[in-house]
């Protein structure tokens, strides 16, 4: 028999699932909407809806790149049983592979999200555990070179990309630099001025007194270059060698830009 589209909407109504899944289980239910609803709890589909509100901040970081365009997921599920989950994890790739294919760059989790919105659901009832796309990010390169490391112990993941004068290894070994030393900030003309000044204030304040402003200044120099090398990545301690740093590993190669990841982490403005 045919089905309405009134329904679809009133199966999807009382079970919260999706409309397509609504339309198969009215479909195979003839119509009956008590039917259908059996029918999606058969299916795990219903179960997905009850998980929904139960926390998932365990998961994985997947990034792919093909040519001069990178894709980065988060996928979130409940446990770190099924963030090492075969299927779990291949789920992720192909939201990945989603992603690669989209046009433009910038975030697009709301679109990947809204894409999968149904199909995550059906995916929830095999694993059965809640799980969210929570960030998908899509990169292009227009003049340079793209590099990604994703650490599968923890799930950390940085995506970075160069320009100037790149070896073909350095893209991954910047981000592997990000993902171990955490920087905040490219360099410290990429800080604000009031973040420094903020900085250059606590200096000053536990800078000995009663010394002569000179040697005061150099104090608090020193505290400031100190802490550039914790926060700039071009200043930290260069992974592959600690006595030096990226500036002077390869001095003509520019960082344009990086994004850092842990799975699970708190996000600003986002709800426990």
């Amino acid at each position: 028999m045919a089905i309405t589209a009134a329904q679809v909407s009133a199966l999807r109504e009382k079970t919260q699932c999706g409309m397509m899944d609504c339309k198969k289980a009215l479909e195979a239910s003839d119509g009956d909407i008590e039917k259908a609803v059996e029918w999606l709890r058969k299916k795990g589909m219903a179960r997905a809806e009850e998980k929904a509100g139960r926390a998932a901040n365990q998961g994985i970081i997947v990034i792919k790149a093909e040519g001069n365009a990178a894709a980065m997921v988060e996928l979130l599920c409940e446990t770190d049983f099924v963030a090492r989950n075969p299927q779990f994890k291949a789920y992720g790739a192909k939201l990945a592979d989603a992603v690669l294919a989209y046009d433009g760059e910038g975030d697009v989790s709301a679109k990947l999200a809204a894409q999968f919105c149904d199909d995550l659901k059906e995916f929830i009832g095999v694993i059965k555990e809640n799980m969210k796309i929570r960030r998908a990010l899509r990169w292009v390169s227009t003049e340079g070179k793209l590099g990604f490391y994703v650490h599968t112990a923890t799930p950390y993941a940085a995506l970075v990309e160069l320009t100037g004068e790149v070896s073909d290894e350095l893209p991954q070994q910047v981000a592997m630099q990000v993902v171990s030393a955490d920087p905040k900030f490219i360099c410290p003309k990429c800080i604000p001025e009031d973040r420094i000044a903020k900085e250059r204030e606590i200096a000053l304040a536990t800078a000995p007194q009663g010394k002569p402003q000179n040697i005061i200044d150099g104090i608090v120099n020193g505290k400031l270059n100190k802490w550039y090398s914790q926060v700039c990545l071009v200043k930290q301690p260069w992974i592959f060698d600690d006595k030096t740093t990226l500036e002077k590993a390869a001095p003509k190669a520019r960082v344009l830009r990086f994004v850092r990841w842990t799975a699970g982490e708190p996000l600003e403005g986002e709800q426990a």
